[in-house]
């Protein structure tokens, strides 16, 4: 941990003094982190000529290093820039710990009971429910247009990410549990994303959200472990493999970078933005990959990548109509006569 801390500090120091934290960490932080997670959660550790070595099933556990890691760089961030004047109520920020918490659950659990198709449409649509759920918790209003464009992205990446591979064999029957489940993940997420873009209605900044977020973050993992008795063990197989401990710091440095993106990005554009973002993010992921490995594209996957583009031509059209029709709808003044 002490040799992280250098780390910690630039990382903390550049988010404030440049823009470059928000730009330069942000590809390399999601892609970093992608491959660590994999490669901890499916390797064996301290593996030997006689000894097939274990491996490290507790994902809890890595959740609580990621967000007790994310706590330190928003509160290193916190004391060495400037920031507004704080008027939250702390509680305020459980709200959206627990949501997020709670989201999770029902996402991993609901993978044990719907079918792979019904996950793909599940996560390709929750732009619609994030919309929906902001006018319920900050009155947001959208144009007609945005919840076109909406659909569409979802249309889209639907059609590109179910036909971009066959689907999994151990991928299960879709149940009635499954899929109330599954309504419970997308509602919780929706809420979390929104409550946090209410939140910056008290005009703090996005480092002060992600420390009041994980501070309470870090309270409801550390009970959950401490109720199951993980906590322990957790500690116990990092102290015997220190590659795995390698591993999840870098893991969580990551996950730390990834989250000033998440918090700067709700708090600058809203959480609808945010999703969409999201969203795209798994069909290009899936594209570079085919791209890379020489994977084919099904017509119906190309025609999905066509209604993405499309949508997102349509949304930038729409946002210029209005910014011109803003500025003719101003009134200029007629110079004042002297007598």
């Amino acid at each position: 941990m002490l040799l992280a801390m250098p780390a910690l500090w630039y990382l903390a120091t550049s988010w404030c003094s440049t823009s470059g934290g928000r730009t330069t960490w942000r590809p390399v932080s999601y892609l970093t982190w992608g491959v660590l997670q994999e490669r901890v959660m499916t390797r064996s550790y301290g593996a030997t000529a006689t000894s097939p070595g274990e491996r490290f099933t507790d994902s809890q556990f890595l959740v609580l290093m990621n967000r007790v890691l994310a706590l330190i760089v928003a509160g290193l961030s916190c004391v060495l820039c400037k920031q507004p004047r704080h008027g939250a109520p702390m509680y305020r920020y459980s709200f959206a710990s627990l949501s997020n918490v709670l989201s999770s659950w029902c996402q991993y659990e609901a993978l044990k009971f719907v079918s792979f198709p019904t996950q793909v449409l599940a996560k390709a649509s929750k732009v619609i429910p994030v919309m929906l759920m902001g006018k319920l918790v900050s009155r947001r209003s959208y144009e007609h247009w945005e919840y076109l464009t909406a659909t569409l992205i979802s249309i889209g990446v639907s059609m590109f990410l179910l036909s971009s591979g066959p689907e999994p064999r151990s991928s299960p029957a879709t149940t009635l549990s499954g899929l109330i489940l599954l309504a419970g993940y997308i509602a919780f997420d929706s809420f979390t994303s929104n409550w946090q873009d209410a939140l910056f209605a008290y005009k703090m900044s996005s480092v002060q959200m992600m420390f009041g977020v994980n501070f309470f973050s870090c309270l409801f993992t550390v009970g959950s472990l401490l109720e199951q008795g993980a906590l322990l063990e957790g500690t116990r197989f990092m102290g015997r493999h220190s590659e795995f401990a390698a591993h999840a710091l870098l893991l969580s440095i990551c996950s730390a970078c990834g989250q000033l993106f998440i918090f700067y990005t709700i708090g600058q554009f809203g959480a609808a933005v945010f999703t969409i973002i999201m969203t795209l993010r798994q069909a290009f992921a899936i594209l570079l990959s085919c791209l890379l490995y020489g994977h084919t594209v099904t017509v119906v996957g190309g025609l999905g990548v066509a209604v993405v583009f499309a949508a997102l031509l349509l949304r930038v059209y729409a946002r210029g109509r209005l910014k011109q029709r803003g500025k003719k709808a101003v009134p200029v003044e007629s110079p004042v006569q002297k007598v």
